[in-house]
């Protein structure tokens, strides 16, 4: 759904500079139907003055400079990092914090105690990946409820932690 919205969006202002002459109503109906996209669109109009203000219009290139535009979390920080700049990041979603705990990888409480652990754990080569593999993976294999361990290709090394029903 983000990746649909956002084609469409930058279909007509792809740069800081084009996306503040478009008003907040028209950035709703481009983003529409994902979430909170009414918040989103306040906050992208404020992150592009922000990005042409102090940045010289160019999106920042690190996690804690990308932090500081208001809207913006770790997890979207760090996909900016590794897709836009190629830069190594660790991208956790509820798929990633899900599964690297499910298989006993990591044992964190939440998605921001799990991008540190697979900081330190993760072997740097795998950091980009990482987020694309566990969230096909996720949605396809091994789901938030009755995961498919059946069909899992590693469902022998995996300690299945919180799982209690699996096909």
């Amino acid at each position: 759904m983000t990746k649909k919205a956002s084609l469409k969006l930058f279909e007509h202002a792809d740069t800081a500079k084009k996306m503040i002459n478009l008003d907040e109503m028209e950035i709703q109906k481009m983003i529409y139907p994902v979430g909170f996209y009414k918040t989103k669109a306040k906050r992208i109009i404020e992150m592009s003055h922000k990005i042409l203000d102090e940045y010289n219009g160019k999106v920042p290139d690190t996690i804690d400079e990308l932090l500081k535009l208001k809207g913006v979390g770790r997890k979207t920080a760090n996909i900016v990092v590794t897709l836009g700049y190629a830069k190594p990041g660790v991208c956790v979603d509820t798929h990633v914090h899900r599964i690297s705990n499910r298989w006993g990888y990591v044992k964190t409480k939440n998605p921001i105690q799990t991008e540190f652990a697979l900081r330190e754990k993760l072997p740097l080569e795998h950091w980009i990946e990482y987020n694309d593999i566990l969230v096909t993976y996720g949605q396809n294999v091994c789901a938030p409820i009755s995961p498919k361990c059946s069909i899992c290709p590693i469902e022998k090394y995996c300690l299945k932690i919180g799982v209690g029903k699996h096909r």
